[in-house]
């Protein structure tokens, strides 16, 4: 049992990684909204053992952060990161009761996930050269962004042993390892075939393993690689919106629910744990109808009085 500050954020971190398997970056993200935490229990003199934690420093925290202009989400985020190692040493029994239970946080609301619409998200898949190995890869690996709705991690993570191009469809290794069966559409595996025939192989190097998506190095193509030419190629397909990493996923995701795909399946596809997640879906949905309603109601259109 740790009840030394430091060494339960160790523990803690420990635990997530060893038991949960989370990843590297939402390690990182955990530690680092803790150290700030243990810096402001410093800073004040507070106490030097999870024991004397309370909910007043836990709220007198986040009350803080909140006069540096911190965004709703951002205060969540950490907020929850010190539920989260509270709920850790209660579990421990490295504390004898929650220093969280009564604390309130900000409310937050959701913003709608930025999306393309069908047309533009067409544009972009057409955007690659073709004609070249760069392009073909390019062109394969926005089909399957789009078709199979994967995380920028997973896609370019992606392994030969994870596809099976027969069955129309690859194995996903998600957050905390979690695994996946993901549907590949008719484009995206031609698209996949062709790469993998006509254009990776002359991308492979000699030290070369089996990554899917090759670099001209011939090494696996990284996250912010694949960012990149999904900006380039939005610019490209002229495309006037702000690119952000998830972009095709949430295209994915909103495409289905607008062509009547359940939720709950939706939620599978995209490797979401909770449904409250999935949910956010339905915001874009929402705000689509009411646009729409706005647009060509005539009671909602602004009318001259006709006198």
């Amino acid at each position: 049992m740790a009840s030394n500050l430091l060494e339960g954020v160790d523990d803690f971190l420990a635990y997530l990684s060893l038991e949960k398997g989370l990843s590297e970056n939402t390690l990182q993200g955990y530690e680092s909204d803790l150290r700030q935490f243990l810096d402001r229990l410093q800073a004040t003199s507070r106490p030097s053992s999870w024991r004397e934690v309370t909910a007043a420093d836990v709220s007198d925290w986040i009350y803080s952060l909140s006069e540096e202009d911190y965004s709703n989400a951002s205060l969540c985020r950490k907020l929850s990161a010190v539920r989260a190692i509270d709920a850790f040493l209660l579990r421990d029994r490295s504390i004898e009761k929650s220093f969280t239970e009564i604390v309130v946080g900000p409310k937050l609301r959701r913003k709608a996930p930025f999306t393309l619409s069908i047309q533009e998200v067409d544009r972009l898949l057409r955007a690659p050269d073709e004609t070249t190995p760069q392009g073909l890869r390019d062109r394969a690996m926005l089909e399957l962004f789009y078709s199979s709705g994967l995380r920028v991690s997973e896609l370019s993570g992606l392994q030969l042993q994870q596809i099976d191009l027969d069955l129309g469809a690859l194995k996903v290794f998600g957050k905390g390892s979690k695994e996946r069966v993901c549907p590949m559409g008719s484009k995206a595996v031609a698209a996949m075939d062709n790469y993998l025939r006509n254009a990776r192989p002359a991308l492979v190097k000699a030290k070369t393993g089996s990554a899917v998506f090759l670099s001209a190095r011939g090494t696996a193509i990284s996250r912010k690689t694949v960012w990149f030419l999904v900006k380039k190629y939005t610019q490209a397909a002229g495309i006037d919106k702000p690119v952000k990493p998830h972009m095709l996923r949430h295209s994915f995701a909103t495409h289905l629910l607008t062509g009547g795909a359940d939720l709950r399946i939706i939620q599978e596809l995209l490797g979401h744990a909770d449904i409250s997640t999935t949910q956010i879906y339905t915001t874009v949905e929402a705000e689509r109808t009411r646009s729409a309603h706005e647009e060509f109601h005539p009671r909602s259109r602004e009318m001259g009085t006709g006198l």
